[in-house]
């Protein structure tokens, strides 16, 4: 492991800023922001003596629920020069998933916004912490969450009852020398957690996964070698900042590469199209979904994608025809997709930017250096020998230490001997190149024949009046599991089911074609842009429940 890098997040920002004081950092255009790097470690400096004015200690968690704000930016290298934990809540949570990852967590001090689409997070809070207007700032005192003692509004209210402005932070942080800083950064090591990310929770409640300094910043440092990122690149964030994508793929990246953040609050076609024009961006991060939007949307050839250069396209699999459109009509020659999972600090394989275009689309690319990744029998954990599909397990420094309180849970998800065990179905070819072909879990068994809903999606979009489509088995007495086509169709245009049946037979075998086809608007997504096909499979077995 001798390449792995051993430095903090506030040494990467601070050293960064040595390199390039006077280029530019952060560009927020819904913010009239645009600083330089010598600007933006300034700017996280008055955030770090802030939150230590506020009391916060090294390991103390700290939960950041907002949107992507550059307040979040300040406060992920923040908390990474004073060794507090950056907890992060995903902005579609209600109250009750609030609740439980400030309890979970045992986090200290939350951060919000005003709102975000149609959920006040002001009005959420005190839902939860009803005894905010019983106390001052700072000293909070909740019978049902005694740890949390300091609440942080970024906002425009001008009266925020037992909650901090920002402002005021920053304020109190003037209290704090140079030097406590200092000795405070100092006082860290490379090993501690910095990061605490919940997953998506697809089965059970979500998990804290903890993340070290050392496991995202080599992630973000390895991301960044293969996408060829320097100084002279812009990158769009429009990813949420909340997951790996972008707090490890996205900012961290650009912070430890010089790069310039171009952050958008959230994804909007139309905002990232007029960003990429005006602001000249190089790179552009997103999942699949994004990209579709953006190529769909009615004015994309008003705008000037000539100035991108590459990307990454990763978070669900990646449509074969969505790939070619981007490093077309985007102008992204050098799109990668990369692969992996939350526990693996994300990333674990990505193909490379000079690769042949048939494995841009076709595999996950390649291990990332000094991360091994292998194909293991589920059911016996023996090697498989190349092409032959098996459960995908990885094994680096970038392996998270392990998921917050729940030592059971981590013993299921990483071996005796170090190997992360992902869920995710694959095979490796000889020349090390990775597919994913599923989830064990979103694997359809019908009449006992396996079925990969990954294959059938990548075949039917091959139809010219797709615009998405996702597969899912659906309960069945007589076959066990019975397959279901859930399709967005293209803009102004119609289809049925017979259309479709026609389309498949002769081409795929007669147990594969679905039995049930659904004509859909759209998809239930995670706040990321991830499909969440266990919301699709309950909708539909409930419509379909006899068999």
């Amino acid at each position: 492991m001798s390449e792995f890098v051993h430095k903090t997040i506030g040494k990467v920002v601070c050293e960064t800023a040595e390199r390039f004081p006077e280029h530019p950092a952060l560009i927020a255009p819904q913010f009239q922001i645009r600083q330089t790097y010598r600007e933006l470690y300034e700017r996280c400096r008055q955030t770090a003596k802030g939150l230590m004015a506020l009391g916060v200690q090294k390991g103390d968690h700290v939960s950041v629920w907002t949107t992507n704000i550059p307040e979040w930016v300040y406060l992920q290298a923040a908390l990474g020069m004073i060794g507090g934990v950056l907890v992060t809540i995903n902005t579609n949570y209600q109250s009750h998933e609030l609740q439980y990852i400030l309890k979970q967590s045992d986090t200290t001090t939350l951060f919000l916004i005003e709102a975000y689409r149609d959920t006040s997070f002001y009005d959420t809070a005190r839902r939860v912490l009803p005894e905010l207007d019983a106390h001052p700032a700072g000293k909070l005192a909740s019978a049902n969450l005694p740890l949390l003692k300091n609440v942080v509004y970024i906002g425009p209210r001008p009266e925020t009852p037992g909650m901090f402005h920002f402002a005021d932070m920053i304020e109190r942080g003037r209290s704090v020398s140079d030097a406590e800083l200092d000795r405070r950064m100092a006082s860290l090591s490379p090993d501690d957690v910095i990061n605490m990310q919940y997953t998506s929770g697809t089965t059970g409640f979500p998990k804290g996964v903890m993340l070290t300094h050392v496991n995202i910043v080599n992630n973000a440092r390895m991301v960044g070698n293969v996408m060829g990122m320097t100084d002279r690149d812009r990158l769009l964030i429009q990813v949420p900042v909340f997951h790996c994508f972008g707090c490890v793929m996205s900012t961290l990246n650009c912070m430890y590469h010089g790069s310039t953040m171009v952050l958008l609050e959230f994804f909007d076609a139309q905002q990232s199209l007029e960003a990429i024009t005006r602001e000249k961006c190089t790179a552009i991060n997103g999942v699949p979904t994004m990209f579709i939007s953006m190529l769909n949307h009615p004015d994309f050839a008003r705008y000037d994608m000539t100035s991108l250069r590459t990307g990454i396209m990763a978070g669900a699999p990646c449509p074969i025809e969505a790939m070619n459109q981007v490093r077309t009509k985007m102008h992204c020659p050098e799109i990668v997709i990369a692969f992996g999972q939350t526990e693996s600090a994300p990333v674990m394989t990505m193909t490379r930017r000079d690769d042949p275009v048939e494995l841009r689309v076709a595999t996950v690319g390649r291990l990332l250096a000094d991360i091994e990744g292998k194909v293991i029998d589920p059911e016996t954990g023996a090697d498989l020998p190349p092409n032959t599909q098996g459960e995908i397990v990885t094994r680096s420094a970038c392996v998270m230490k392990g998921y917050y309180k729940m030592p059971e849970a981590t013993a299921a998800a990483v071996d005796r001997d170090g190997w992360l065990h992902t869920g995710d179905l694959g095979e490796v070819d000889a020349d090390g190149y990775f597919k994913v072909t599923g989830r064990i879990k979103d694997m359809i068994i019908r009449g006992g024949e396996n079925i990969y809903p990954r294959e059938l999606e990548e075949f039917l979009f091959t139809h010219p009046k797709v615009a998405n489509v996702q597969v899912v088995g659906i309960a069945d007495k007589k076959y066990g599991e019975q397959v279901l086509a859930a399709i967005q169709l293209k803009d102004g245009v119609a289809a049925d089911a017979e259309e479709f049946i026609a389309f498949c037979k002769g081409k795929i075998a007669r147990h594969k074609i679905p039995k049930y086809w659904e004509f859909v608007d759209g998809y239930p997504m995670t706040a990321s842009g991830k499909i969440q096909k266990y919301k699709l499979k309950e909708m539909f077995e409930k419509k379909y429940k006899e068999g």
